[in-house]
C-alpha cells in the first residue's frame, strides 16, 4: 500500500519512572523513517513502557527523544497523532465479539472522524464508502490478511482466529491510517518458529513501504534495529542500560477538550454515529 514517509525515531537518555520504580532508562539509540526496530528483552523488563512512550501514550521522565521531528514529552499529543497501535494487551487489544469485517468497518469509520477533513466529510456517501473500501484493501494486502481465507471469510468472529491471522488483523487496522510509526506488542508470543518468521516478514515488509516499525519481542530478527531492555549490551545501532524493574504505568497527558461543539465537529460526529450503526456497537 502506499504509505507516507516513515517516522526517524531518536532518543538519547530516555527513562521512564513509575510508582514500582524504573521502567527502564538510559535508552540510547537512532532509526532512520522505515527501519525496523527490535524492542528485545524479558517479560517485565520495561518494553511495553518503552512502546507507549515512544508513541506519545506514556510520559517519560527523564532523557529526551524525538519522533518525525516531534520532541518527547512536550508534544506528546503530535506524536499519538503520527503513531498507530497494532496489538497491545489492555490498550489496543480486538474485541472478541466482532467479526473482522466490523472490526475494519468501524476503524474505517472512525479514521474519518478523527482525521478526515471536513472537505471529505462533505462528499457525497458513495464517494465516501468508495473511499474507505480502498483504504481497507489497501491496508488487508499490506497486512497479508485475505478474508477470504478464513473459516467464515469476512464473517469471522475475532475469537475464532489464530494468533497469527489477529496479528495481522491488528496490524490491518493500524494501516488503515497510513500511519507514520507503527508500534506492536508482544509480536513473537505464543507463535510457532514458523509463524514468528512470518510475522517478521510482514513488519519487515511494512518498513519496506516505508512506515517505520517498533516491535516488542523476546528474541529480536536478523537485520532489525535491537533495543534490548535489560542490562544486556544492545546490538546494531542502539546503546542501553535499562532499570530491573517491572513495568510501570503512568498515564500520558490528556488531549485538549473544548467547551462546546463547533458546526465541523457536529457535522464529523455524523461519522462517529455511521460507525456504531454500521458495526452493531450500541
Amino acid at each position: 500500500m502506499d504509505s507516507p514517509h516513515g517516522a526517524a525515531v531518536t532518543t538519547e537518555d530516555f527513562g521512564l519512572k513509575g510508582p514500582r520504580g524504573w521502567a527502564f532508562r538510559g535508552v540510547r539509540f537512532d532509526a532512520p523513517p522505515g527501519a525496523l526496530v527490535a524492542i528485545e528483552g524479558p517479560s517485565g523488563s520495561g518494553r511495553t513502557c518503552l512502546l507507549l512512550a515512544l508513541t506519545g501514550r506514556m510520559r517519560p521522565s527523564e532523557g529526551r527523544a524525538e519522533v518525525g521531528g516531534l520532541r518527547l514529552p512536550r508534544q506528546m499529543a503530535a506524536v499519538r497523532r503520527i503513531s498507530a497501535l497494532g496489538p497491545v494487551p489492555g490498550v489496543s487489544e480486538l474485541d472478541p465479539a466482532f467479526t473482522v469485517v466490523e472490526h475494519l468497518r468501524e476503524r474505517a469509520l472512525l479514521q474519518r472522524r478523527y482525521d478526515g477533513s471536513l472537505r471529505a466529510l462533505l462528499r457525497p456517501r458513495a464517494e465516501r464508502a468508495a473511499a474507505a473500501r480502498n483504504r481497507i484493501e489497501a491496508a488487508l494486502e499490506a497486512a497479508g490478511l485475505d478474508p477470504s481465507t478464513l473459516p467464515k471469510a469476512e464473517r469471522t468472529s475475532v475469537r475464532d482466529l489464530e494468533r497469527l491471522e489477529a496479528l495481522r488483523l491488528s496490524v490491518a487496522l493500524a494501516l488503515i491510517g497510513r500511519p507514520p510509526l507503527l508500534a506492536v506488542d508482544d509480536t513473537d508470543l505464543k507463535l510457532s518458529d514458523a509463524e514468528r518468521a512470518e510475522a517478521w516478514e510482514l513488519l519487515r515488509s511494512v518498513a519496506d513501504g516505508g512506515t517505520t516499525v517498533l516491535a516488542v519481542c523476546s528474541q529480536a530478527p536478523g537485520g532489525a534495529i535491537t533495543v534490548r531492555t535489560d542490562s544486556t549490551a544492545t546490538t546494531g545501532t542502539a546503546d542501553i542500560t535499562a532499570a530491573d524493574a517491572k513495568d510501570a504505568s503512568e498515564p500520558a497527558e490528556a488531549p485538549e477538550a473544548t467547551a462546546e461543539k463547533t458546526t465541523d465537529e457536529k457535522t464529523i460526529d455524523e461519522g462517529t454515529a455511521d460507525a456504531f450503526a454500521e458495526t452493531g456497537r450500541a
